[in-house]
């Protein structure tokens, strides 16, 4: 339950926090960060869907 607080998060919480993070990294910054964060999601999605593949894969030849 150490992420219990996330739940209560609400509109002004969450201004608050983007703005802590403009002062931290920058306006200028924030494109780029945003980038790499979605390029870091799409590889996760990827590898998690091949990691399936190859599961089902196993499951198969077992299954043969």
């Amino acid at each position: 339950m150490l992420f219990a607080f996330i739940r209560n998060i609400g509109g002004p919480e969450l201004l608050i926090i983007l703005l802590i993070v403009v002062l931290f990294f920058g306006a200028s910054r924030l494109p780029g960060l945003a980038k790499s964060l979605g390029q870091s999601a799409r590889e996760l999605k990827k590898g998690l869907e091949e990691g399936a593949d190859d599961e089902e894969t196993v499951e198969e030849s077992d299954v043969s």
